[in-house]
């Protein structure tokens, strides 16, 4: 094992949902994880509120749902939006707007006791300083950190991971290069007591702007003002809820002066992605690594991802399962899926955010979501659902359409009765499916018994289309994502080797 006279395996750096994700990951796969959040408690301020389908899935593969409050099936939308142009999400089999009225505080509570109960060791109110040269090409990392109690220490590590935000210091200490668009537009969003106002749940477009409405809990609700023209802000100036107020009357004629905020804060449309993911033995996730206009709230959502591409393959390569050119998939698969999110985040911000300028655009928006081929692809981009990394290097033969995409939810009836894929994957490792009980599959997977559990079951008909159609066999890594089909044994123990290592 790698590391063996650092204090532990990774540092991650950011208390956030995905740093946290992270820490939870780490820790399913045996690696020690001490996770440091200069904040010394949660803020309470809850910036996202839910998240995206595949997100939804992601946390499920891991058991997590329940404890969200509302069992396995979270309340969800068919009805979302790609840049304001609504339409029924419905069109894509097992798609839906993601979860909804979830904030991040709930989130990252349900993930910090996950990752807590798992041996993560949480520090809070300890901030990163620096971090010592040779992180590139030495055996392990060592930062400089601000204890609670002001004094400066030292951490060793094998890994660094920074998941600390959009100003991450992580990403300046190592180097990497952040390059987008600057900010042009100053954005408000608070939480206000003490008003009656119209649900607005995806947003209306108004003469002056943009705005949104929904209720969190009896008197609460959540607000987001976007005027059109306003400069961005200042980010070290301190908003005001009059000014908000003010916002929201000059688009919507509305006086909620009279009510109050518990908080109030600013965004912009500033759209920025870290040009590598991974520098030596330093990585980044999350805002971290890219930061663009909030929208659907597809960042918690990416970030969640993020993290679940990157935890089980850091582990395996500490547990010395896999050699660290597995580590190099992360930036391969996560930095398009990075570029794809600035891309149609970008487009939302012009279409729904452009004043009357972008009118015409607006306009052939509604036009085209009366198209269901239109729909299935916007809903897609904005639910995470048809995220698909090109694996198509290491297949041996034709290609199935599920190779590299994330496995649907099924039902598989096998000896023990009915299953979902879902639950198979809670322990964090890889599955491969029997699906036509070939003992020859199952032998070849025989040496990988510790990192991949066999299941001989068959998938339940279902009413649509049938993705497993032409596969027999497959293999399922720890994020959900398929990385082998067949209707035999060829190429599995290529398969396997490549994401899991060379068998015991």
């Amino acid at each position: 094992m790698e590391g063996t006279a650092a204090d532990t395996d990774v540092i991650v750096v950011g208390a956030g949902p995905t740093g946290l994700m992270l820490a939870g990951e780490l820790r399913l796969g045996g690696a020690r994880v001490v996770v440091i959040e200069k904040l010394a408690a949660p803020t309470g301020q809850s910036r996202g509120l839910g998240f995206t389908a595949r997100a939804m899935e992601t946390f499920d593969e891991r058991g997590l749902l329940p404890r969200f409050g509302q069992g396995e099936t979270l309340a969800t939308s068919p009805v979302g939006h790609f840049g304001g142009a609504q339409f029924d999400f419905t069109v894509l089999e097992d798609a839906h707007f993601g979860a909804r009225g979830i904030p991040q505080g709930d989130t990252e509570a349900v993930l910090e006791g996950w990752a807590g109960e798992l041996g993560a060791d949480i520090r809070r109110g300890w901030e990163f300083v620096s971090l010592t040269d040779g992180f590139l090409d030495g055996d392990g990392v060592e930062i400089t950190v601000r204890t609670p109690q002001g004094e400066e220490r030292t951490l060793r590590a094998s890994y660094l991971a920074g998941c600390d935000g959009g100003s991450s210091r992580v990403r300046r200490a190592a180097g990497f290069d952040f390059p987008g668009t600057d900010a042009t537009q100053g954005m408000y969003l608070a939480d206000i007591t003490g008003v009656e106002l119209t649900p607005r749940f995806l947003g209306e477009r108004l003469n002056n702007g943009m705005v949104m409405a929904a209720p969190l809990s009896q008197g609460v609700w959540r607000i987001i003002v976007c005027p059109d023209g306003r400069p961005a802000h200042d980010r070290e100036r301190t908003v005001t809820f009059e000014e908000v107020a003010a916002a929201w009357q000059d688009i919507t004629g509305e006086d909620i002066s009279h009510g109050g905020a518990s908080w109030v804060s600013s965004f912009t449309n500033a759209t920025r992605q870290a040009s590598e993911y991974r520098r030596g033995r330093v990585f980044l996730a999350g805002d971290a690594a890219h930061i663009h206009l909030p929208a659907g709230g597809q960042g918690l959502s990416t970030g969640v991802q993020d993290a679940a591409n990157l935890g089980w393959k850091l582990a395996s390569v500490i547990r010395g399962d896999a050699p660290r050119e597995l580590l190099d998939t992360y930036h391969a698969e996560r930095h398009p899926v990075g570029a794809r999110l600035l891309m149609n985040t970008r487009a939302q911000g012009i279409v729904f955010l452009g004043g009357a300028e972008s009118d015409p655009l607006r306009e052939l928006m509604a036009e085209l979501v009366r198209y269901d081929d239109v729909k299935r692809h916007l809903a897609g981009i904005v639910s995470h659902l048809d995220i698909r990394y090109d694996l198509a290097d290491t297949a041996t033969g034709p290609t199935h359409p599920l190779l590299g995409r994330r496995m649907p939810p099924r039902l598989l009836v096998g000896a023990d009765g009915e299953t979902r894929i879902a639950r198979l994957l809670h322990a964090g490792h890889g599955v491969l499916l029997d699906l036509a009980d070939d003992e020859t599959v199952r032998a070849t997977a025989a040496g990988h018994a510790d990192r991949v559990d066999v299941v001989t079951a068959v998938a339940k008909p279902t009413d649509g289309p049938d993705a497993l159609a032409g596969a027999t066999a497959v293999l399922i890594r720890p994020d959900g994502y398929v990385a082998w089909t067949g209707t035999c044994a060829q190429g599995l123990e290529t398969a396997l080797e490549r994401w899991f290592g060379p068998p015991r």
